[in-house]
């Protein structure tokens, strides 16, 4: 996914009001939207550069975007929460009906039809619904995304979230119908060797998650490289640590 314009870069300089973000940006500070909900742990790092893009629309109240922040160790992480459906939906589209030399990727290019946004119920749609011509199986992916981490360890939740525990609830009841499901966790950062479930913040979630592996919703950690003019889906898939 390239953006139309390099992003600029600056300063992060705190996050407020969840939705709020202040930016040194040459000299002057600049307010810009944070598009995440979550607490942001392990990346609210006043003073590490940031990376963020402009919008030319007149209607937004804000017309920056905050997308990236460095680690303390000076790894951009990837915190707009709009980017790893926007890149898995540019992989899908770009695999459909295609063979790949990655496992993951070749899985994917083994349907037909995408249908993003696809409703389940009268509450409740899912990321993605994979369709193959000739068969009423469906195969739904749910795309989380990731920017925790512990050491070498992608994480996931960062927050408590009942949305996301409801939604691996409705992928294990889809296989339970006779469909195959997917969860895939969109690291947006390069420093990981591995991947867990945030269990010291969201227990019932971990629960759930080893729960949805058992019953066979397939989980998918994978690696996002990012950089200020594009932000890439790659084809490698962190091992899962419990």
């Amino acid at each position: 996914m390239k953006y139309s314009r390099p992003l600029e870069k600056g300063v992060f300089l705190k996050r407020y009001k969840r939705f709020f973000a202040d930016i040194d940006w040459k000299g002057e500070v600049v307010t810009a939207h944070v598009p995440n909900t979550g607490s942001l742990k392990s990346v609210n790092n006043p003073g590490q550069h940031c990376l963020f893009s402009k919008s030319d629309n007149p209607e937004r109240k804000l017309k920056y975007t905050l997308e990236m922040i460095q680690s303390s160790a000076g790894h951009w992480v990837g915190v707009n929460t709009s980017t790893p459906n926007a890149v898995v939906k540019e992989k899908l589209f770009e695999l459909i009906g295609k063979k790949s030399d990655s496992e993951v990727f070749n899985f994917w290019g083994g349907f037909d039809e995408i249908k993003p946004e696809y409703k389940i119920s009268a509450e409740s749609r899912l990321d993605f619904a994979l369709l193959k011509k000739d068969s009423q199986q469906i195969h739904f992916i749910e795309v989380k995304n990731v920017t925790l981490a512990d050491g070498p360890t992608a994480q996931f939740p960062d927050a408590v979230s009942e949305r996301a525990q409801k939604h691996l609830r409705e992928l294990m009841r889809l296989i339970d119908q006779g469909h195959t499901a997917e969860i895939v966790f969109t690291v947006q950062r390069t420093d990981c060797e591995f991947f867990s479930p945030a269990d010291d913040i969201d227990p019932e979630y971990g629960k759930l998650l080893r729960e949805a592996i058992k019953h066979g919703v397939r989980v998918t950690p994978l690696v996002v490289q990012l950089s200020a003019d594009e932000v890439c889906l790659t084809s490698e898939v962190l091992p899962i640590r419990f």
